[in-house]
């Protein structure tokens, strides 16, 4: 099975990138399954119905959260009945939703499994135990699994990659919106990037309009973060292949996209 991850959409600039790209990516890749982290689709906070459904139209198959999950208070209306929105699993037991979701491709099926990071960010249940917990519920189903996990912190996206070596088919980090350099199979057969990076504006800081973000830090003082809703566009993702047998990644690759690194067909 190929998989394409797209990294955390923001706003409309990063909706319409991937609107543009998607097709041409799965031309150049033939993924046979598209997961986005969405957490940010909504101007930066959240994600609304008619956001995801319109993921859904352009070719996605699963969308995962983070943090801002429910900024958007609509959430908490459809996220029950959207059977391909997961947000993270390690959420209070009380939270509405699923942090994980079994799909279908071809005769083969994919799990995938999204959970939150515990260092500067708020506190949640243990990833770590329930990483394992949910894996070991998911391999009765597929050895094929794939876990985004949304952390701030770049050692605990690593320790959680060699914590599901040879267990989890992939383990993509997502939260910090800048693309890392360390795509790799792990020793174990697990396909790991500590970071997939954003899909949104290019040249403004984490997608947040650039002057605010300076302002805060010249000034220390309070100011609301926009997201701006034109400007050059950036797509960052993540494409592996599984062995359909074994659940292993036999090939793994960034995906980096924007005008000083156009795509390349």
């Amino acid at each position: 099975m190929k998989v394409l991850f797209i990294g955390d959409i923001v706003g409309s600039v990063g909706r319409e990138i991937l609107r543009d790209y998607l097709p041409r990516l799965k031309r150049k890749y033939g993924p046979d399954a598209v997961i986005v982290n969405g957490e940010n689709a909504a101007a930066g906070r959240g994600i609304t119905k008619s956001i995801y459904q319109d993921l859904l139209y352009m070719g996605v198959d699963v969308i995962t959260m983070g943090n801002h999950t429910w900024d958007q208070k609509e959430i908490f209306d459809f996220i029950d009945e959207s059977d391909f929105l997961i947000r993270p699993a390690n959420f209070s037991v009380e939270a509405p939703g699923r942090g994980m979701v079994t799909i279908e491709k071809n005769g083969v099926k994919l799990t995938v499994i999204n959970l939150h990071g515990r260092v500067f960010l708020p506190p949640h249940d243990d990833p770590f135990w329930l990483a394992e917990e949910l894996i070991e519920e998911a391999e009765q189903q597929s050895p094929l699994i794939f876990v985004d996990f949304h952390a701030e912190a770049t050692s605990e996206k690593i320790a959680m990659g060699w914590h599901l070596n040879g267990r989890a088919s992939a383990v993509v980090g997502t939260h910090t919106h800048v693309q890392t350099a360390d795509a790799r199979i792990l020793s174990g057969g697990t396909a790991y990037i500590t970071d997939v990076g954003m899909t949104g504006p290019y040249d403004e800081i984490l997608g947040m309009r650039k002057e605010s973000v300076l302002y805060r830090f010249k000034t220390n003082l309070p100011v609301r973060f926009e997201v701006p809703k034109t400007g050059r566009p950036v797509l960052s993702g993540f494409f592996t292949e599984i062995d359909d047998e074994t659940g292993k990644a036999v090939t793994c690759e960034r995906i980096y996209i924007n005008e000083d690194y156009p795509f390349v067909p």
